[in-house]
């Protein structure tokens, strides 16, 4: 399993430093930073311009740049933003609002998923897997953004019902202070739009999986040894219907971000989502970049943890 670890780990790595230069090359090639400062009217001087393109370090060549901009890294360094913006600062009190958002949604959507994908495995086309199919179906059609803002529409209408705001619809809390239930009153409904496709995707996986299982051999076998459907079930249905379940999790990261980032937007959260979005306005290399690299690390190191336990729970993955 050493040996495993290692061979992965060392693979996730150069992947890290690959997919940096990447990212780097595209954001800095995307639009010009001193653009919004050669559009004042009356334009500054020209030596002005020059003294903001060294402030900013665009003075040097492309490739130059991200040598710099790696090198600050290791110094805990992101670099200079053109709005000014401490993005070491800012990137730490952003990461905190938004990945317990996208950790929740994980958990919550993983639970549900794996309920209702064995529910519908074990009643295959009978009553309660059409309804369940049905409503999953529905979870999948409906566009995260359309679904919170009626969420937001019915938080309304339910707080005017009781008299008292129980459940906020703008807002993170973190940013004001909430603690307690407070701070869980504006968490819900983000967290509700943001695990409606994600839980429905994640069933029908779960279900075709189990479905695929409960008709092997080593399941007939099982029975044939002895053992009662429900150990069958638990003892060897489960475990194998959701170890390609990991995988899954892990590889859906990032559409689970590029949800959040939406989600954060309609609910008016003060978290990564917008940081990226109010990089990306003012063509701020630095921020878009410390945003990119955040989640770009995570997906891989998600994808990396769960190669591992893929490896913990399956000898046969250590082989290769």
């Amino acid at each position: 399993m050493l040996r495993y670890a290692v061979k992965r780990t060392a693979i996730a790595i150069p992947m890290i430093a690959l997919s940096s230069f990447l990212m780097f090359m595209m954001v800095s090639l995307s639009g010009d930073p001193m653009a919004r400062f050669r559009d004042i009217d009356p334009p500054p001087p020209e030596a002005s311009l020059k003294a903001l393109e060294v402030q900013f370090g665009l003075d040097k060549p492309l490739l130059e740049r991200y040598f710099v901009w790696l090198a600050g890294l290791f110094r805990g360094d992101f670099g200079v933003s053109t709005q000014n913006i401490d993005i070491e600062a800012t990137l730490g009190s952003r990461m905190i609002v938004s990945f317990r958002l996208i950790i929740a949604a994980i958990v919550i959507a993983a639970i549900l998923a794996i309920i209702v994908g064995i529910v519908s495995a074990l009643r295959q086309y009978g009553t309660i897997d059409m309804t369940l199919s049905v409503i999953t179906y529905i979870a999948l059609a409906i566009p995260v953004f359309w679904f919170a803002i009626l969420l937001k529409q019915g938080a309304i209408v339910f707080n005017q019902a009781v008299g008292s705001t129980l459940i906020y619809t703008i807002g993170d809390g973190v940013s004001s202070g909430a603690t307690g239930m407070a701070l869980l009153g504006f968490m819900v409904l983000p967290t509700i739009a943001l695990v409606i496709n994600q839980f429905a995707s994640w069933s029908r996986y779960i279900r075709a999986s189990m479905i695929e299982v409960l008709s092997s051999d080593y399941m007939r076998l099982a029975r044939a040894k002895g053992l009662s459907r429900r150990q069958t079930l638990t003892r060897h249905g489960l475990r194998n219907a959701l170890l390609p379940f990991i995988t899954v999790v892990a590889m859906d990261f990032s559409a689970l971000v590029g949800g959040a980032v939406v989600t954060e937007t309609v609910f008016q959260w003060r978290g990564m989502g917008d940081m990226l979005l109010t990089g990306i306005r003012n063509i701020d290399v630095n921020v878009v970049m410390a945003w990119m690299l955040v989640f770009a690390t995570a997906t891989i190191l998600l994808n990396l943890v769960a190669d591992l336990l893929y490896g913990l729970l399956d000898p046969r993955i250590r082989q290769h």
